[in-house]
């Protein structure tokens, strides 16, 4: 097999294309043959000894993939050679075979293309346990969402519509906004076009007929986090899903959610799947059946060969991403 692999956590241009010996499944894994695997934002923190999570060196990255079962372990019972799984356990993704655990495994219907697959788990996951469980999002009310057209997102917005709010996409070029639209949102807000001090709250006052956003999805944080605060509706929740636009994490003066009776609402999605599974599996079965009937499906901004992982980071850095990136395996 070959894999990335990460021996010192000193950034993407230290990571090697390496032949690694066939690894045999232990109890409870199953010996996966990646066909596709996806790039998130934390693949990038990890490779820079950044992220919270820090694995052993050295490690393979890549949370998030997808492919073929071909062996499985002792204690392994609903998974065999053969079947197709998706799977987010953190590391290992960025390979052509992976040892994964079982219990992690997605196992995948039929019509269920591995490239979409890779894209599905970490955003659909985190935008649906954000919007329906920790925000209680209703049909009929107002979602905002900033950073719109990045993997979460454009899932957040087809969740969003599913539930049936109306969404407001906030993006940062016209091109990106336009991206949104075809993706289901009812209006846009560029905000490279608004100052955060000004003319982003006359907007966003503009786009709810004054009442503000009933929810906010802010995977962003930044400079944007206290205006876009201090627009929300009466009895609004802030969704704190990341910081992707700076490791400056934004301070809001504790008036503000007194004034509007508005929650700031924490979503950590990974610590919701460890804590409450039940939970979780019924809302990833939910996810399955919205894609299966065409309510979701994963923006794929471009699809490159496994071996041109450097290109694909490279990509990602430049903020131009609308969607996903995913790696293949031939």
């Amino acid at each position: 097999m070959h894999a990335w692999l990460c021996e010192q956590t000193t950034g993407v241009q230290d990571l090697q294309w390496k032949s690694l010996p066939m690894p045999e499944p232990g109890p409870g894994q199953v010996r996966v043959a990646i066909q596709a695997a996806s790039l998130n934002f934390p693949d990038l923190l990890i490779v820079q000894g950044k992220y919270q999570m820090k694995p052993a060196l050295p490690f393979v990255p890549g949370a998030e993939f997808a492919g073929v079962v071909e062996a499985c372990g002792e204690e392994v019972h609903h998974l065999q050679p053969g079947d197709a799984v998706a799977c987010l356990q953190g590391t290992g993704g960025f390979a052509t075979h992976v040892l994964a655990q079982a219990a992690l495994c997605m196992p995948l219907p039929k019509g269920f293309p591995a490239q979409d697959a890779a894209a599905f788990i970490m955003t659909y996951a985190t935008s649906h346990h954000a919007l329906v469980d920790r925000a209680q999002l209703k049909a009929g009310e107002t979602v905002l969402i900033l950073g719109a057209a990045g993997g979460v997102g454009t899932a957040a917005i087809q969740i969003a519509k599913a539930v049936g709010a109306r969404v407001i996409a906030a993006a940062s070029t016209a091109d990106k906004c336009a991206t949104c639209l075809q993706l289901g949102a009812d209006a846009t807000l560029n905000y490279s076009e608004h100052t955060p001090s000004g003319s982003l709250r006359d907007e966003i006052k503009r786009l709810t007929d004054g009442k503000g956003p009933d929810v906010v999805y802010d995977p962003v944080g930044g400079e944007l986090a206290e205006p876009v605060f201090r627009s929300i509706a009466w009895r609004g929740r802030y969704l704190v899903v990341g910081f992707a636009s700076s490791p400056a994490i934004p301070q809001l003066p504790m008036n503000l959610p007194l004034l509007k009776g508005a929650s700031l609402v924490g979503v950590f999605w990974g610590e919701f799947a460890r804590r409450e599974p039940k939970a979780n599996a019924a809302m990833m079965a939910e996810l399955a059946s919205w894609y299966a009937q065409g309510k979701v499906k994963p923006l794929i901004h471009q699809a490159l060969p496994m071996a041109d992982l450097k290109q694909a980071y490279a990509t990602m850095g430049s903020r131009g991403v609308q969607g996903k990136l995913v790696l293949v395996n031939d």
